[in-house]
């Protein structure tokens, strides 16, 4: 997938971030951020545990505000909730009671826009997921990965500019997992998404990305900014090649000397 040679879609400038526990302590979270990010781009991010992954995805999402620094979407400051960001958690968060295609449509109420404007783009995301013919089940019909797939339609319905996934496959098993690698390639391809994409493994953040970012321990900071440089479109056997495997290891050496990374 050719990525557009432009100014940069997001850029994070300057961005720290301190917690304050409930007995008033101070827990830097993040600090010193600095990342442009092109239209298109697929990025990743790894790290230590509690190095600030998920808050960076938070602050991007406008679920919470930054300490300190600036956020930018195609040259305009970003704070706070943006409908140009679809999001989607480790965990599907589907509501029970909804069915498959109105727990889809559940952002489109929420923005208060018009659903029957958006069911022929609904069908077609159901269709883009492969979960075509699953419209009127509800959460617990879907096995695991089919739930995550709907979790991603609800973050794509509205047509955001940048897709944020916080770990979104962790829960799933190996085989699934790997499944839903390569459907999320494909639907990055197909829908032209910058996705930015958390995840605790190195040979999924290699496997999927254009670039790995690389938190340090906490506070968090980019510490190497990782060019991948597998052909795409990527299969599974690219995984044995001794190319991917380089990588992988290249990365890992960045924490051998810090306990590694889980």
């Amino acid at each position: 997938m050719e990525i557009q040679s432009c100014e940069a879609c997001l850029k994070i400038s300057n961005l720290s971030h301190t917690y304050r526990t409930t007995k008033g302590e101070l827990i830097p979270a993040l600090t010193n951020i600095n990342l442009e990010i092109l239209k298109g781009e697929f990025i990743t991010i790894v790290g230590p545990s509690g190095c600030g992954k998920s808050t960076l995805l938070k602050i991007l999402g406008g679920l919470i505000l930054p300490s300190q620094g600036d956020n930018f979407l195609n040259g305009k400051p970003l704070r706070g909730p943006s409908k140009e960001m679809g999001i989607v958690f480790q965990s599907p968060v589907l509501l029970p009671w909804r069915t498959v295609f109105q727990n889809m449509m559940l952002p489109i109420e929420v923005l208060n826009l018009n659903v029957n404007d958006f069911v022929k783009r609904g069908q077609e995301l159901m269709k883009l997921v492969g979960l075509e013919g699953f419209e009127n089940k509800h959460p617990f019909e879907l096995s695991g990965g089919m739930q995550q797939r709907n979790a991603i339609t609800r973050a794509l319905i509205h047509d955001p500019a940048i897709l944020l996934m916080d770990e979104p496959f962790g829960a799933l098993d190996a085989m699934t997992r790997e499944i839903m690698n390569l459907e999320l390639l494909r639907i990055w391809t197909e829908s032209k998404k910058t996705v930015l994409f958390v995840t605790h493994s190195i040979p999924e953040a290699v496997f999927l990305a254009d670039r790995v970012i690389v938190l340090s321990a906490r506070p968090g900071k980019i510490i190497r900014d990782f060019k991948v440089t597998l052909e795409r479109p990527r299969n599974l056997d690219m995984m044995g090649t001794d190319h991917f495997g380089e990588m992988v290891r290249e990365i890992r050496n960045i924490f051998g000397l810090k306990g590694g990374i889980d």
